[in-house]
Protein backbone atom coordinates (compact mmCIF):
# COMPACT_ATOMS: atom_id res chain seq x y z
CA UNK A 1 0.00 0.00 0.00
CA UNK A 2 1.48 3.35 -1.02
CA UNK A 3 1.95 5.95 1.72
CA UNK A 4 2.76 9.67 1.79
CA UNK A 5 4.01 10.27 5.31
CA UNK A 6 6.33 13.27 5.62
CA UNK A 7 9.91 13.00 6.94
CA UNK A 8 8.79 14.92 10.04
CA UNK A 9 6.05 12.38 10.72
CA UNK A 10 8.43 9.47 10.20
CA UNK A 11 10.75 10.93 12.83
CA UNK A 12 8.24 9.55 15.36
CA UNK A 13 9.23 5.87 15.89
CA UNK A 14 5.61 4.79 16.38
CA UNK A 15 4.51 6.45 13.15
CA UNK A 16 7.52 5.05 11.30
CA UNK A 17 6.66 1.53 12.45
CA UNK A 18 3.00 1.93 11.48
CA UNK A 19 4.01 3.26 8.06
CA UNK A 20 6.20 0.21 7.44
CA UNK A 21 3.33 -2.08 8.45
CA UNK A 22 0.82 -0.29 6.21
CA UNK A 23 3.18 -0.50 3.22
CA UNK A 24 3.20 -4.31 3.48
CA UNK A 25 -0.55 -4.54 2.88
CA UNK A 26 -1.27 -5.51 -0.76
CA UNK A 27 -5.09 -5.18 -0.62
CA UNK A 28 -5.49 -8.93 -1.25
CA UNK A 29 -8.46 -9.29 1.09
CA UNK A 30 -7.49 -12.70 2.46
CA UNK A 31 -7.99 -11.24 5.93
CA UNK A 32 -11.69 -10.61 5.31
CA UNK A 33 -12.42 -14.35 5.17
CA UNK A 34 -11.15 -14.94 8.70
CA UNK A 35 -12.08 -11.67 10.42
CA UNK A 36 -14.92 -12.33 12.90
CA UNK A 37 -16.41 -8.86 12.64
CA UNK A 38 -16.40 -8.83 8.84
CA UNK A 39 -17.89 -12.33 8.73
CA UNK A 40 -20.55 -11.21 11.21
CA UNK A 41 -21.31 -7.68 9.99
CA UNK A 42 -20.29 -7.74 6.31
CA UNK A 43 -18.91 -4.20 6.42
CA UNK A 44 -15.56 -3.60 4.71
CA UNK A 45 -14.66 -1.06 7.41
CA UNK A 46 -15.08 -3.86 9.96
CA UNK A 47 -12.37 -5.91 8.27
CA UNK A 48 -8.61 -5.59 8.85
CA UNK A 49 -8.14 -4.19 5.35
CA UNK A 50 -10.82 -1.56 5.92
CA UNK A 51 -9.39 -0.60 9.28
CA UNK A 52 -5.93 -0.27 7.78
CA UNK A 53 -7.34 2.28 5.32
CA UNK A 54 -8.95 4.20 8.20
CA UNK A 55 -5.76 4.13 10.27
CA UNK A 56 -3.62 5.17 7.29
CA UNK A 57 -5.88 8.12 6.55
CA UNK A 58 -5.92 9.22 10.18
CA UNK A 59 -2.17 8.95 10.77
CA UNK A 60 -1.06 10.17 7.35
CA UNK A 61 -3.13 13.34 7.68
CA UNK A 62 -1.97 13.74 11.28
CA UNK A 63 -5.51 14.34 12.48
CA UNK A 64 -7.42 13.41 15.63
CA UNK A 65 -9.56 10.30 15.60
CA UNK A 66 -13.19 10.89 14.71
CA UNK A 67 -16.38 9.01 15.53
CA UNK A 68 -16.20 6.87 12.38
CA UNK A 69 -12.66 5.69 13.03
CA UNK A 70 -13.39 5.02 16.69
CA UNK A 71 -16.52 3.01 15.88
CA UNK A 72 -14.72 0.57 13.59
CA UNK A 73 -11.50 0.30 15.59
CA UNK A 74 -13.53 -0.34 18.74
CA UNK A 75 -15.26 -3.19 16.94
CA UNK A 76 -11.91 -4.93 16.33
CA UNK A 77 -11.41 -7.86 18.70
CA UNK A 78 -7.61 -7.94 18.26
CA UNK A 79 -8.09 -11.67 17.70
CA UNK A 80 -5.23 -11.54 15.14
CA UNK A 81 -6.80 -14.13 12.83
CA UNK A 82 -5.88 -11.72 10.05
CA UNK A 83 -2.19 -12.11 10.89
CA UNK A 84 -2.45 -15.88 10.58
CA UNK A 85 -4.10 -15.50 7.17
CA UNK A 86 -2.04 -12.60 5.76
CA UNK A 87 0.43 -13.73 3.05
CA UNK A 88 2.34 -10.44 3.24
CA UNK A 89 3.31 -10.45 6.92
CA UNK A 90 1.30 -7.37 7.92
CA UNK A 91 1.74 -6.92 11.68
CA UNK A 92 -1.82 -5.78 12.28
CA UNK A 93 -1.41 -6.21 16.06
CA UNK A 94 1.14 -3.41 16.39
CA UNK A 95 -0.73 -1.21 13.93
CA UNK A 96 -4.07 -1.40 15.73
CA UNK A 97 -2.31 -0.95 19.08
CA UNK A 98 -0.87 2.33 17.76
CA UNK A 99 -4.28 3.38 16.45
CA UNK A 100 -5.87 2.77 19.85
CA UNK A 101 -3.21 4.83 21.56
CA UNK A 102 -3.83 7.64 19.06
CA UNK A 103 -7.57 7.41 19.71
CA UNK A 104 -7.08 7.57 23.46
CA UNK A 105 -4.92 10.70 23.09
CA UNK A 106 -7.01 12.58 20.52
CA UNK A 107 -10.66 11.55 20.88
CA UNK A 108 -13.01 12.50 23.70
CA UNK A 109 -15.54 9.73 24.20
CA UNK A 110 -19.08 10.30 25.48
CA UNK A 111 -19.24 10.63 29.27
CA UNK A 112 -20.79 7.22 30.02
CA UNK A 113 -18.35 5.43 27.73
CA UNK A 114 -15.44 7.20 29.41
CA UNK A 115 -16.77 6.31 32.86
CA UNK A 116 -17.24 2.62 32.03
CA UNK A 117 -13.75 2.37 30.55
CA UNK A 118 -12.30 4.11 33.59
CA UNK A 119 -14.00 1.62 35.90
CA UNK A 120 -12.69 -1.33 33.87
CA UNK A 121 -9.15 0.06 33.92
CA UNK A 122 -9.28 0.77 37.65
CA UNK A 123 -10.87 -2.53 38.71
CA UNK A 124 -10.09 -5.52 36.48
CA UNK A 125 -6.27 -5.45 36.76
CA UNK A 126 -6.40 -5.48 40.57
CA UNK A 127 -7.56 -8.76 42.18
CA UNK A 128 -8.70 -7.16 45.45
CA UNK A 129 -10.80 -4.52 43.72
CA UNK A 130 -12.12 -7.06 41.22
CA UNK A 131 -13.26 -9.42 43.99
CA UNK A 132 -15.07 -6.56 45.73
CA UNK A 133 -16.72 -5.53 42.44
CA UNK A 134 -18.07 -9.06 41.94
CA UNK A 135 -19.78 -8.88 45.32
CA UNK A 136 -21.42 -5.61 44.29
CA UNK A 137 -22.34 -7.10 40.92
CA UNK A 138 -24.40 -9.82 42.59
CA UNK A 139 -26.41 -7.16 44.40
CA UNK A 140 -26.91 -5.18 41.18
CA UNK A 141 -28.14 -8.08 39.01
CA UNK A 142 -31.80 -6.93 39.21
CA UNK A 143 -30.75 -3.81 37.25
CA UNK A 144 -29.79 -5.83 34.16
CA UNK A 145 -33.13 -5.27 32.31
CA UNK A 146 -32.92 -1.52 32.99
CA UNK A 147 -29.35 -1.18 31.77
CA UNK A 148 -29.99 -3.44 28.75
CA UNK A 149 -32.74 -1.12 27.55
CA UNK A 150 -30.54 2.01 27.46
CA UNK A 151 -27.94 1.92 24.68
CA UNK A 152 -25.03 3.65 26.50
CA UNK A 153 -25.59 1.42 29.55
CA UNK A 154 -25.59 -1.91 27.70
CA UNK A 155 -21.96 -2.56 28.73
CA UNK A 156 -23.08 -2.43 32.37
CA UNK A 157 -25.77 -5.02 31.65
CA UNK A 158 -23.16 -7.21 29.95
CA UNK A 159 -20.81 -6.79 32.89
CA UNK A 160 -23.48 -7.93 35.34
CA UNK A 161 -24.48 -10.90 33.18
CA UNK A 162 -20.88 -12.10 33.00
CA UNK A 163 -20.29 -11.76 36.74
CA UNK A 164 -20.44 -15.18 38.46
CA UNK A 165 -23.23 -15.84 40.93
CA UNK A 166 -20.69 -17.30 43.36
CA UNK A 167 -17.08 -16.29 43.89
CA UNK A 168 -14.41 -18.88 44.75
CA UNK A 169 -12.51 -18.35 47.96
CA UNK A 170 -9.10 -16.75 47.61
CA UNK A 171 -6.38 -19.37 47.14
CA UNK A 172 -3.05 -19.51 48.92
CA UNK A 173 -1.47 -20.58 45.63
CA UNK A 174 -1.73 -16.99 44.42
CA UNK A 175 0.17 -15.56 47.38
CA UNK A 176 3.90 -14.86 46.97
CA UNK A 177 5.56 -18.19 47.66
CA UNK A 178 7.90 -20.92 46.45
CA UNK A 179 6.31 -24.30 45.72
CA UNK A 180 8.90 -27.06 46.02
CA UNK A 181 8.55 -30.19 43.89
CA UNK A 182 6.56 -32.99 45.48
CA UNK A 183 8.67 -35.52 43.58
CA UNK A 184 11.77 -36.86 45.30
CA UNK A 185 15.12 -35.33 44.45
CA UNK A 186 16.27 -31.90 43.38
CA UNK A 187 14.08 -29.71 41.18
CA UNK A 188 14.65 -30.36 37.51
CA UNK A 189 13.53 -26.86 36.54
CA UNK A 190 12.61 -23.56 38.20
CA UNK A 191 9.83 -21.39 36.82
CA UNK A 192 7.90 -18.28 37.77
CA UNK A 193 4.11 -18.46 37.51
CA UNK A 194 2.01 -15.44 36.54
CA UNK A 195 -0.93 -15.58 38.93
CA UNK A 196 -3.04 -13.33 36.73
CA UNK A 197 -5.49 -10.66 37.83
CA UNK A 198 -9.04 -11.63 36.80
CA UNK A 199 -8.17 -15.33 36.56
CA UNK A 200 -6.84 -15.52 40.10
CA UNK A 201 -10.23 -14.34 41.34
CA UNK A 202 -12.58 -16.10 38.91
CA UNK A 203 -10.93 -19.52 38.95
CA UNK A 204 -7.96 -20.07 41.29
CA UNK A 205 -8.22 -23.81 40.57
CA UNK A 206 -6.30 -23.22 37.33
CA UNK A 207 -3.13 -22.13 39.11
CA UNK A 208 -3.66 -24.76 41.80
CA UNK A 209 -3.74 -27.48 39.13
CA UNK A 210 -0.66 -26.00 37.47
CA UNK A 211 1.36 -26.00 40.70
CA UNK A 212 0.28 -29.55 41.59
CA UNK A 213 1.10 -30.93 38.15
CA UNK A 214 4.46 -29.20 37.91
CA UNK A 215 5.33 -30.27 41.45
CA UNK A 216 4.79 -33.93 40.58
CA UNK A 217 6.98 -33.42 37.50
CA UNK A 218 9.84 -32.10 39.63
CA UNK A 219 9.48 -28.41 38.79
CA UNK A 220 9.91 -25.67 41.39
CA UNK A 221 7.29 -22.93 40.98
CA UNK A 222 7.84 -19.39 42.22
CA UNK A 223 5.01 -16.90 42.63
CA UNK A 224 7.08 -13.71 43.04
CA UNK A 225 6.20 -10.86 45.34
CA UNK A 226 5.18 -7.70 43.50
CA UNK A 227 4.04 -9.30 40.25
CA UNK A 228 0.82 -7.79 38.93
CA UNK A 229 -1.40 -7.47 35.87
CA UNK A 230 0.42 -8.05 32.59
CA UNK A 231 -1.06 -4.83 31.20
CA UNK A 232 -3.08 -6.42 28.40
CA UNK A 233 -6.44 -5.03 29.52
CA UNK A 234 -5.37 -1.38 29.48
CA UNK A 235 -3.05 -1.92 26.52
CA UNK A 236 -5.97 -2.89 24.31
CA UNK A 237 -7.94 0.11 25.54
CA UNK A 238 -5.22 2.42 24.22
CA UNK A 239 -3.99 3.38 27.70
CA UNK A 240 -0.39 2.85 26.68
CA UNK A 241 1.45 4.49 29.57
CA UNK A 242 -0.50 2.43 32.09
CA UNK A 243 0.25 -0.73 30.13
CA UNK A 244 3.96 0.11 30.04
CA UNK A 245 3.97 0.76 33.78
CA UNK A 246 2.52 -2.72 34.38
CA UNK A 247 5.10 -4.19 32.02
CA UNK A 248 8.03 -2.42 33.72
CA UNK A 249 6.87 -3.54 37.16
CA UNK A 250 6.70 -7.18 36.06
CA UNK A 251 10.01 -6.99 34.23
CA UNK A 252 11.61 -5.75 37.45
CA UNK A 253 10.06 -8.59 39.49
CA UNK A 254 11.05 -11.34 37.07
CA UNK A 255 14.51 -9.88 36.52
CA UNK A 256 15.12 -10.15 40.28
CA UNK A 257 14.07 -13.81 40.17
CA UNK A 258 16.30 -14.46 37.15
CA UNK A 259 19.28 -12.90 38.92
CA UNK A 260 18.54 -14.49 42.29
CA UNK A 261 18.00 -18.12 41.35
CA UNK A 262 17.59 -18.35 37.61
CA UNK A 263 14.42 -19.17 35.72
CA UNK A 264 13.86 -21.75 33.04
CA UNK A 265 10.60 -20.09 32.06
CA UNK A 266 7.94 -17.59 33.04
CA UNK A 267 4.73 -19.59 32.81
CA UNK A 268 1.38 -18.12 31.89
CA UNK A 269 -1.94 -19.93 32.21
CA UNK A 270 -4.03 -17.21 30.51
CA UNK A 271 -3.10 -17.03 26.84
CA UNK A 272 -4.23 -13.41 26.52
CA UNK A 273 -1.59 -12.47 29.07
CA UNK A 274 0.95 -14.64 27.29
CA UNK A 275 0.58 -12.78 24.01
CA UNK A 276 1.21 -9.47 25.76
CA UNK A 277 4.16 -10.62 27.86
CA UNK A 278 5.80 -12.13 24.81
CA UNK A 279 5.50 -8.66 23.29
CA UNK A 280 7.16 -6.82 26.22
CA UNK A 281 10.42 -6.66 24.26
CA UNK A 282 8.65 -4.70 21.54
CA UNK A 283 6.53 -2.60 23.88
CA UNK A 284 9.60 -1.41 25.80
CA UNK A 285 12.07 -1.33 22.89
CA UNK A 286 12.43 2.45 23.11
CA UNK A 287 13.05 2.47 26.86
CA UNK A 288 16.82 2.27 27.28
CA UNK A 289 16.50 1.22 30.91
CA UNK A 290 14.17 -1.70 30.12
CA UNK A 291 14.63 -2.76 26.50
CA UNK A 292 17.20 -5.49 27.19
CA UNK A 293 15.50 -6.77 30.35
CA UNK A 294 12.09 -6.80 28.66
CA UNK A 295 13.45 -8.77 25.70
CA UNK A 296 14.90 -11.34 28.11
CA UNK A 297 11.54 -11.66 29.90
CA UNK A 298 9.69 -12.07 26.60
CA UNK A 299 12.09 -14.82 25.57
CA UNK A 300 11.40 -16.72 28.80
CA UNK A 301 7.60 -16.36 28.62
CA UNK A 302 5.80 -19.59 27.78
CA UNK A 303 2.25 -20.83 27.89
CA UNK A 304 1.97 -23.69 30.36
CA UNK A 305 1.12 -26.15 27.56
CA UNK A 306 4.09 -24.93 25.53
CA UNK A 307 6.32 -25.68 28.53
CA UNK A 308 4.75 -29.09 29.21
CA UNK A 309 5.06 -30.12 25.56
CA UNK A 310 8.84 -29.82 25.85
CA UNK A 311 8.97 -32.10 28.91
CA UNK A 312 9.09 -35.87 29.07
CA UNK A 313 5.82 -36.77 30.72
CA UNK A 314 5.09 -40.10 32.43
CA UNK A 315 2.26 -42.42 31.44
CA UNK A 316 -1.10 -40.99 32.49
CA UNK A 317 -2.32 -42.40 35.78
CA UNK A 318 -5.67 -40.70 36.25
CA UNK A 319 -9.07 -41.75 34.92
CA UNK A 320 -9.48 -39.83 31.67
CA UNK A 321 -11.08 -40.98 28.42
CA UNK A 322 -13.54 -38.13 28.06
CA UNK A 323 -14.49 -36.59 24.72
CA UNK A 324 -12.99 -33.10 24.76
CA UNK A 325 -13.70 -30.22 22.40
CA UNK A 326 -10.56 -28.13 22.39
CA UNK A 327 -11.22 -24.42 21.88
CA UNK A 328 -8.04 -22.70 20.79
CA UNK A 329 -8.14 -19.16 22.15
CA UNK A 330 -7.27 -16.51 19.57
CA UNK A 331 -4.39 -15.31 21.72
CA UNK A 332 -3.09 -18.89 21.69
CA UNK A 333 -3.41 -19.84 18.02
CA UNK A 334 -3.07 -16.43 16.36
CA UNK A 335 -1.18 -14.41 18.98
CA UNK A 336 1.35 -17.05 20.08
CA UNK A 337 1.06 -19.53 17.18
CA UNK A 338 0.58 -22.41 19.62
CA UNK A 339 -1.75 -24.79 17.79
CA UNK A 340 -0.67 -28.42 18.15
CA UNK A 341 0.79 -28.64 21.66
CA UNK A 342 -2.42 -28.42 23.76
CA UNK A 343 -4.26 -30.97 21.62
CA UNK A 344 -1.28 -33.32 21.55
CA UNK A 345 -0.96 -33.15 25.32
CA UNK A 346 -4.64 -33.92 25.82
CA UNK A 347 -4.53 -36.83 23.37
CA UNK A 348 -1.41 -38.27 25.01
CA UNK A 349 -3.17 -38.02 28.36
CA UNK A 350 -5.97 -40.27 27.10
CA UNK A 351 -8.66 -37.81 26.08
CA UNK A 352 -10.53 -38.04 22.78
CA UNK A 353 -9.89 -34.61 21.33
CA UNK A 354 -12.34 -33.06 18.90
CA UNK A 355 -11.53 -30.06 16.73
CA UNK A 356 -14.16 -27.32 16.71
CA UNK A 357 -15.55 -26.26 13.31
CA UNK A 358 -14.62 -22.67 12.42
CA UNK A 359 -12.03 -22.89 15.16
CA UNK A 360 -10.22 -19.84 13.79
CA UNK A 361 -13.13 -17.53 14.67
CA UNK A 362 -13.15 -15.69 18.00
CA UNK A 363 -15.67 -16.54 20.72
CA UNK A 364 -16.23 -12.83 21.39
CA UNK A 365 -14.43 -12.57 24.74
CA UNK A 366 -11.30 -10.61 23.76
CA UNK A 367 -10.45 -8.99 27.09
CA UNK A 368 -13.10 -6.35 27.73
CA UNK A 369 -14.74 -6.73 24.31
CA UNK A 370 -17.70 -8.76 25.58
CA UNK A 371 -18.44 -5.88 27.94
CA UNK A 372 -17.82 -2.94 25.60
CA UNK A 373 -19.30 -4.58 22.47
CA UNK A 374 -21.89 -6.93 23.99
CA UNK A 375 -24.14 -7.41 20.96
CA UNK A 376 -21.38 -8.46 18.56
CA UNK A 377 -19.78 -10.54 21.30
CA UNK A 378 -23.06 -12.38 21.93
CA UNK A 379 -23.41 -13.25 18.24
CA UNK A 380 -19.87 -14.59 18.14
CA UNK A 381 -20.42 -16.57 21.34
CA UNK A 382 -23.58 -18.18 20.00
CA UNK A 383 -21.80 -19.12 16.77
CA UNK A 384 -18.90 -20.59 18.74
CA UNK A 385 -21.16 -22.54 21.09
CA UNK A 386 -23.16 -23.96 18.16
CA UNK A 387 -19.95 -25.18 16.54
CA UNK A 388 -18.72 -26.71 19.79
CA UNK A 389 -22.00 -28.51 20.39
CA UNK A 390 -21.86 -29.96 16.87
CA UNK A 391 -19.00 -32.26 17.94
CA UNK A 392 -20.95 -33.45 21.01
CA UNK A 393 -18.19 -33.16 23.62
CA UNK A 394 -18.47 -34.10 27.27
CA UNK A 395 -16.20 -31.24 28.25
CA UNK A 396 -14.67 -28.15 26.63
CA UNK A 397 -11.00 -27.36 27.22
CA UNK A 398 -9.27 -24.06 26.57
CA UNK A 399 -6.31 -22.04 27.79
CA UNK A 400 -7.81 -18.64 28.51
CA UNK A 401 -10.06 -17.52 31.36
CA UNK A 402 -11.85 -14.97 29.17
CA UNK A 403 -12.90 -17.70 26.73
CA UNK A 404 -13.98 -19.91 29.63
CA UNK A 405 -16.25 -17.17 30.96
CA UNK A 406 -17.62 -16.20 27.54
CA UNK A 407 -18.33 -19.70 26.23
CA UNK A 408 -19.52 -20.90 29.62
CA UNK A 409 -22.21 -18.23 29.58
CA UNK A 410 -23.77 -19.84 26.50
CA UNK A 411 -23.67 -23.59 27.10
CA UNK A 412 -24.34 -26.20 29.78
CA UNK A 413 -21.30 -28.25 28.72
CA UNK A 414 -18.64 -27.93 31.43
CA UNK A 415 -15.60 -25.91 30.40
CA UNK A 416 -12.22 -26.20 32.12
CA UNK A 417 -8.67 -25.09 31.57
CA UNK A 418 -6.50 -27.54 29.64
CA UNK A 419 -4.08 -27.78 32.56
CA UNK A 420 -6.89 -28.98 34.87
CA UNK A 421 -7.45 -31.99 32.62
CA UNK A 422 -3.73 -32.67 32.43
CA UNK A 423 -3.38 -32.45 36.20
CA UNK A 424 -6.18 -35.00 36.56
CA UNK A 425 -4.67 -37.32 33.96
CA UNK A 426 -1.29 -37.30 35.69
CA UNK A 427 -2.44 -38.08 39.21
CA UNK A 428 -4.32 -34.98 40.35
CA UNK A 429 -7.91 -34.47 41.38
CA UNK A 430 -10.82 -34.63 38.97
CA UNK A 431 -11.99 -31.09 38.17
CA UNK A 432 -15.00 -30.35 40.36
CA UNK A 433 -17.13 -29.34 37.37
CA UNK A 434 -16.71 -32.84 35.89
CA UNK A 435 -18.20 -34.74 38.83
CA UNK A 436 -20.46 -37.43 37.43
CA UNK A 437 -19.11 -37.17 33.87
CA UNK A 438 -17.96 -40.64 32.78
CA UNK A 439 -15.72 -41.70 29.90
CA UNK A 440 -17.36 -43.02 26.75
CA UNK A 441 -16.21 -45.68 24.31
CA UNK A 442 -15.17 -43.09 21.71
CA UNK A 443 -12.33 -42.11 24.02
CA UNK A 444 -10.54 -45.34 23.20
CA UNK A 445 -10.07 -44.28 19.56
Amino acid sequence: MQTTFSPAQLADPAVAESESIIRKCVHCGFCTATCPTYVTLGNELDSPRGRIYLIKDMLENDRPADEKVVKHIDRCLSCLACMTTCPSGVNYMHLVDHARTHIEKTYRRPLIDRAIREVLARVLPYPGRFRASLVLARLARPLIPLFAGIAPLKPLAAMLRLAPTSIPAASAVNEPSVHRPSAAGAASKRVALLRGCAQSVLDPRINEATVRLLGRLGVEVVVPKGEGCCGALVHHMGREEEALDFARANVDVWTREIEAGGLDAILITASGCGTTIKDYGHMLRLDSAYAEKAARVSALAKDVTEFLAAMELPSPSGATGLVVAYHSACSMQHGQKIVKAPKALLAAAGFAVRDVPEGHLCCGSAGTYNILQPEIAARLRDRKVANIERVAPQVIATGNIGCMTQIGSGTAIPIVHTVELLDWAYGGARPASLAGVSPVLEAAE
